[in-house]
């Protein structure tokens, strides 16, 4: 499997996530499980039912550790819409997904899913429904993470959070030993004979 990614653009890869910093092609030469950062879905995106199954897919993609929660998630969401909805369309497609995802093929379920958006779409418009909000698992922010992942800040986060010397204070001293110019030492005195 071959990609092409533009500069700046992420690719999650088996959970780790890539960012390139120029145009690049990637081979794959295993099998991967991968998600294209076009195809990613943020969590205050998932407004419709079935925005919010394809979240679950994806979370079962791109964060391997959270799959099975993921997985459970799918399934509650999954079950109540086809509780919800006679359209048939959209229940073979739901059936069609979750045979993918019980083969372990949840790319292939993502595409099944996106598919269904147009008839999701047309439903609601028919019933004059509002898109919903997304239920508290989906939202973005620390009450939506596992405890560990709230403990344990990115280490992204952690730079931004250092505290910077003010602009105000004093500079610092030089270190004894070590030239003004180029960081380099100075060359010991010779002693006096």
């Amino acid at each position: 499997m071959r990609l092409s990614l533009r500069a700046g653009e992420r690719v999650y890869i088996n959970g780790a996530v890539l960012r390139v910093d120029r145009k690049v092609g990637i081979e794959l030469l295993n099998d991967a499980t991968f998600l294209l950062e076009g195809h990613v879905l943020q969590a205050e995106e998932a407004t419709t039912p079935l925005r919010q199954l394809y979240f679950a897919v994806q979370t079962m993609l791109i964060a391997p550790a959270e799959a099975e929660a993921a997985r459970d998630l799918y399934a509650g969401l999954r079950a109540g819409i086809l509780v919800a909805t006679r359209e048939p369309a959209l229940q073979d497609g739901l059936l069609a997904a979750d045979a993918l995802i019980a083969e372990e093929r949840p790319f292939e379920a993502l595409k099944v899913i996106r598919g269904l958006y147009p008839a999701e779409a047309a439903l609601l418009a028919a019933a004059g429904a509002e898109p919903t909000p997304a239920p508290p698992a989906l939202r973005p922010g620390p009450e939506s993470l596992p405890r560990r992942a709230r403990a344990l800040p990115s280490p992204a986060a952690r730079l931004e959070t250092r505290p910077r010397r003010p602009a105000s204070a004093p500079p610092r001293a030089p270190i004894p030993g070590i030239a003004a110019r180029g960081g380099r030492p100075e060359p010991a005195p010779e002693p006096d004979a």
